[in-house]
């Protein structure tokens, strides 16, 4: 008996290894800084909803937790960073509908979102559309006049390129309205932004978090959201439903990915973190201002919503017929 035990107990400490090794990659987490890695320029939604989160994380984690930004190349350069990390936590992917759109619009892209970990949907909120204030318009249908008068001479940017969510909201109002904009392709909406306060085009659409300040400071016109509801942060602004278009409807949200493979108690210790941050006060607060909702939902529930919002864009970029 006791020869039986010597002869199997390197299989039995293996054995219990492999039981006690998934918690013990979350006991020992982080082991050193967090990279979160940005595919758009610094000074959009995007970056900003990033830093937010990760200045929380990194004070509840007593951890560094640090942005990166790699923007252009239709987020291919940032998610070559994300897949060539180590599965372990440590590089994650601050995702924006902008990114999810880029798969559908791109038969060839290189990488399937859905092959990622995920760890949790962040927050969601409507768009929001908004026009110089030079341009002298306060609604939609004042824009749509305007365009009409001047078919191809009013220009839209749009942060982040042909394949994100603003340049969708501009073409999906083009194809409704029957109306043509020049869009101004932008490596995120920070740049766009900056030329919009500057008067070198005329209009945008972009996520709630720095364009609702804008609006509210009174630097850009706002025109309408793009939600079912109108947005508390911004109540007397219509939505583009309200205003003639009862089928148009989309929304602008954020989420954390890590690379395929990332353990499983990794990933939910992540997403617990991103829960706690989207419960502080101050970012509750920041957030109902920004029109913004929280979320942190579990990895499973968010994997799956990755999946229908890419039945959504595909569907849309069909029906639209928008060409990368």
């Amino acid at each position: 008996m006791m020869s039986l035990l010597r002869r199997f107990s390197p299989m039995l400490l293996l054995a219990g290894a492999l039981a006690t090794g998934a918690p013990a990659h979350a006991q020992n987490f982080p082991s050193k800084p967090i990279r979160i890695i940005v595919g758009l320029a610094a000074g959009g939604a995007t970056d900003v909803m990033a830093r937010l989160i990760a200045q929380k994380m990194g004070e509840s984690m007593k951890a560094t937790v640090i942005v990166e930004n790699k923007a252009g190349g239709n987020f291919i350069p940032a998610l070559k960073e994300l897949t060539g990390a180590e599965p372990d936590g440590h590089t994650l992917f601050f995702i924006s509908t902008s990114t999810l759109i880029t798969q559908p619009l791109h038969p060839d892209y290189p990488f399937d979102l859905t092959k990622l970990t995920p760890i949790t949907e962040v927050a969601t909120g409507p768009l929001i559309m908004v026009v110089k204030n030079e341009l002298g318009v306060k609604t939609l249908k004042d824009v749509i006049e305007l365009a009409k008068k001047n078919p191809g001479k009013l220009t839209f940017g749009a942060g982040g390129g042909t394949g994100s969510s603003l340049y969708f909201a501009t073409e999906l109002l083009k194809s409704k309205a029957g109306i043509q904009l020049n869009i101004a392709n932008y490596r995120g909406a920070g740049p766009a932004l900056n030329d919009l306060l500057g008067g070198h085009i005329d209009g945008m659409f972009d996520a709630m978090p720095v364009m609702s300040v804008q609006a509210k400071e009174g630097k850009v016109t706002p025109i309408a959201v793009t939600s079912a509801k109108r947005s508390a942060a911004l109540p007397d602004v219509p939505t583009i439903k309200e205003s003639g278009f009862p089928d148009y409807e989309m929304y602008g949200w954020f989420g954390m990915l890590a690379p395929a493979g990332t353990p499983a108690p990794v990933a939910q210790k992540l997403r617990d973190e991103v829960a706690k941050a989207v419960a502080d006060a101050t970012v509750v607060k920041t957030l109902a201002e920004q029109g913004m909702e929280p979320r942190a939902t579990q990895p499973a529930e968010w994997g799956k919503y990755v999946q229908s919002e890419l039945a959504v864009y595909a569907k849309i970029t069909k029906e639209a017929n928008i060409k990368p």
